[in-house]
């Protein structure tokens, strides 16, 4: 066999088997804490920071600044 092939089969048999391993692991738990957690959260964490570093966070966009002051009553200026 080709050692790029090789090498592409070898690491998504990895992937695969690690991705199977941890929905088996994770099946019998349900939303129960387990011991997984972790992985979970820091997974998921990658992930907002990735979405944040890309797209920006949508709390502290522009229009926050143009909207409101935090101490401003904009609604309660007619009284």
């Amino acid at each position: 066999m080709n050692p790029k092939t090789d090498k592409l089969v070898r690491r998504t048999t990895m992937i695969a088997t690690v991705t199977a391993s941890y929905y088996l692991l994770t099946a019998d738990y349900g939303p129960e804490p387990n011991a997984l957690d972790p992985i979970k959260n820091a997974i998921l964490s990658v992930q907002r920071s990735t979405k944040d570093f890309i797209f920006g966070t949508m709390a502290r966009g522009p229009e926050e600044g143009v909207k409101g002051k935090p101490g401003s009553n904009s609604a309660k200026d007619d009284s």
